[in-house]
């Protein structure tokens, strides 16, 4: 074997052990965090402070995605529910694809995006200005004074927003089907609940906490990890995004084939 081809399969092991080395402390800090939410006294102050920071941050974006988001699924869905015949059926599909998939997406995407790398930029500043080490010092843990308010601020903002882009997606789908698609508005409302059901309400928050759990561990450890001083900073906030996103698509895998197995559709 070549010393090139010997260099090339040694990087890849070291990637794939890098990448290993990192998903256990991930999980690492997760246990921690799930531990640490527990210990008195809790952060009320840091809490209401950063729920209020990310959603200050996100509700205006989640709602301004949300109208077209609605718009498109509706066009969509109408359009295909017209070929196969089944126009009576165009509400009830925009609403579980709404509520079941797109909402808690959404939610997820901009939270991790805006309020995922605002944590991750602000724990990373914190550490390499030795900020962390000095509370570790004073005896004061970081992940009980600074990443669990965090992570649970991301939890409660997520689970509300979701509820916000459900009701403005549903919304806007409305106004694109009734208006520029000529459907009827009686007809539309009167579907809403042919196909959906109330688990799919439930299963779209239980999502939408899980991603905001996700983004804040993911942001919270990035920012605690950075190398290469302010340059890393900056590469821990696009490496937080990049691999929240990640973690976002394949957690939803995961749940929606488990919800599917366990909650039949409706008239199954």
């Amino acid at each position: 074997m070549s010393s090139a081809t010997t260099r090339g399969v040694d990087r890849i092991a070291q990637a794939g052990t890098g990448a290993l080395a990192q998903t256990g402390n991930i999980v690492q800090l997760f246990v921690d965090v799930a531990r640490q939410s527990f210990v008195r006294p809790f952060q009320w102050r840091e809490f209401i402070q950063q729920a209020w920071f990310i959603a200050s941050v996100t509700i205006l974006p989640t709602a301004l995605i949300a109208i077209p988001f609605g718009a498109i699924v509706s066009l969509q869905t109408g359009s295909l529910i017209k070929q196969l015949g089944a126009e009576s059926y165009t509400g009830a599909a925009s609403v579980l694809v709404v509520i079941q998939q797109g909402s808690p997406l959404v939610t997820s995407l901009l939270i991790a995006g805006a309020a995922g790398s605002a944590v991750a930029a602000d724990l990373g500043s914190r550490t390499i200005r030795e900020e962390i080490d000095a509370m570790e010092v004073l005896g004061i843990n970081p992940i009980q004074r600074l990443v669990v308010p965090r992570v649970l601020a991301m939890v409660l903002v997520a689970m509300l927003l979701n509820g916000l882009v459900a009701v403005v997606g549903i919304g806007g789908g409305y106004f694109f089907n009734v208006v520029v698609q000529g459907g009827t508005p009686g007809a539309y409302l009167a579907s809403f609940g042919a196909l959906a059901q109330l688990p799919d309400l439930y299963i779209s928050t239980f999502k939408a906490a899980i991603f905001g759990v996700l983004a804040g561990v993911v942001a919270a450890y990035k920012g605690l990890n950075p190398k290469g001083g302010p340059k890393g900073v900056g590469d821990a906030v696009n490496q937080s995004v990049v691999i929240t996103f990640l973690l976002l698509f394949l957690a939803n895998l995961i749940i929606t084939a488990v919800y599917l197995q366990i909650v039949p559709p409706k008239g199954g």
